[in-house]
């Protein structure tokens, strides 16, 4: 099914700019041809600002353009100033967001410090009241953003949906016999829920300048049609993710599948991959997925991409994936200096080959690459530099961890222009 591309032709929204202090926020553009914006949000207890403070500035050097924090009760309220400062104090400049359900539009108006702090407000309709107080409640967050110049996301979700309007629409699918399944109808409801909140956020003062829209599902079949659907309505930026992604591989697979063929289509300016992390788990693998995801199509970069074979039984020792897995870990270590002090360094490409197969040809078509011995092969490694054979490695696994990260570092410090005083 064709859908037009429309990253060129979305309103564009700024978030960030504000001046805290001394300090002045990032502003990122949302949308209007800009960049797609990757966005990531904490799983720490909000009140608790100094343990909020470093998972949003970890996030942010992740690779996270903007920060959430959910916003759910007074203390939370109150710690929203103190995270931003922290934030500030550490050299973090990312947009901090606040997430709202149920009680938002008492929180950012009893709280106004919170509502200053933030840099946008998130609003789910489909909780933020019910009947007649539902439009008005609504109305009152908006009106707090257009009195503190701040963006706001209308995030409809499937499990949140309004129910008034699902039955609503099922009556209607019943009374005019028009054939509809339930799963059409949630999506139906999905896209007129945003598309009316829209229409009441402007008609409380806010911009279409000001707006972001988004409809999250958990299934990618639903995702894709939705979007499409929504794609096709509006002109606002929009924001894709599923809102339940899962854990580990489901969560990688069924994110990269949906929102994979919306990128393609030109669909989407902001993304999350909302893993359930494992007990004790890093947030930030949400964000190495999300950034992996625009990488892998072209969209934008963000870090040297590693290509590393599977392994098959040419390749019984492990060293190949120590070294590659390791060389992994280390561009992740050093991508927040180096992006600071070179720049476009994260368009490097780096191979960390296990065999002669292709070994040599992967190696010599990345920027840097090792092609190490497979079983019954010379025990050395040949490495590549810009597809010149440069030095053959030998040793340990720790001889060569060594050794390579020498040639990277080089490569880095010689290839990538400074951008000036790095910062201590």
């Amino acid at each position: 099914m064709p859908v037009a591309v429309r990253l060129h032709k979305t309103v564009g929204v700024k978030v960030g700019g504000t001046k805290i202090g001394a300090t002045k926020v990032s502003t990122v553009q949302v949308g209007g041809g800009a960049p797609i914006v990757v966005q990531s949000m904490t799983m720490t207890d909000t009140a608790d600002a100094a343990g909020t403070a470093q998972q949003c500035i970890e996030l942010a050097e992740a690779g996270s353009d903007m920060v959430r924090v959910t916003v759910n009760l007074p203390e939370a309220a109150e710690a929203v100033p103190e995270i931003k400062q922290r934030m500030l104090d550490a050299g973090c400049t990312a947009p901090l967001i606040g997430d709202f359900h149920y009680n938002g539009h008492l929180l950012l108006t009893r709280f106004p410090k919170c509502a200053d702090a933030l840099d946008k407000y998130r609003i789910n309709p489909g909780n933020v009241g019910t009947g007649a107080r539902r439009d008005e409640q609504f109305a009152t967050i908006c009106k707090v953003a257009v009195d503190h110049g701040r963006p706001v996301r209308i995030g409809v979700n499937g499990g949140s949906l309004n129910q008034d309007l699902v039955m609503a629409r099922m009556q209607e699918n019943t009374d005019r016999d028009l054939g509809l399944t339930a799963e059409e109808i949630i999506n139906e409801c999905m896209v007129l829920s945003a598309l009316q909140s829209t229409e009441l956020a402007l008609e409380a003062g806010l911009r279409k300048d000001q707006i972001i829209i988004s409809c999250k599902v958990s299934r990618p079949r639903d995702l894709i049609a939705v979007y499409r659907d929504l794609a096709r309505k509006t002109d606002q930026p929009l924001h894709l993710g599923l809102t339940e992604a899962g854990m580990g591989t489901k969560g990688l697979v069924w994110s990269s599948a949906a929102m994979g063929v919306l990128l393609n289509e030109g669909i989407g300016d902001t993304i999350r991959v909302s893993l359930t992390p494992r007990p004790g788990g890093d947030r930030r693998e949400e964000v190495y997925a999300a950034c992996e995801l625009l990488q892998s199509l072209g969209l934008r970069a963000f870090a040297p991409s590693v290509t590393a074979c599977p392994g098959c039984g040419r390749t019984t020792s492990s060293t190949f994936q120590e070294l590659a897995e390791r060389t992994q870990e280390y561009i992740r270590e050093q991508m927040p200096t180096w992006k600071r002090r070179h720049e476009g360094v994260e368009n490097l490409t780096l191979a960390v080959m296990g065999c002669v197969v292709n070994g040599p040809g992967e190696s010599k078509a990345a920027n840097i690459g090792i092609s190490l011995p497979g079983t019954g092969e010379e025990p050395h490694c040949p490495v590549y530099i810009d597809g010149r054979h440069a030095t053959t490695l030998k040793g340990s696994y720790e001889e060569l961890d060594v050794a390579f990260r020498a040639l990277v570092d080089d490569y880095v410090e010689t290839r990538y222009a400074r951008r000036g005083t790095p910062e201590p």
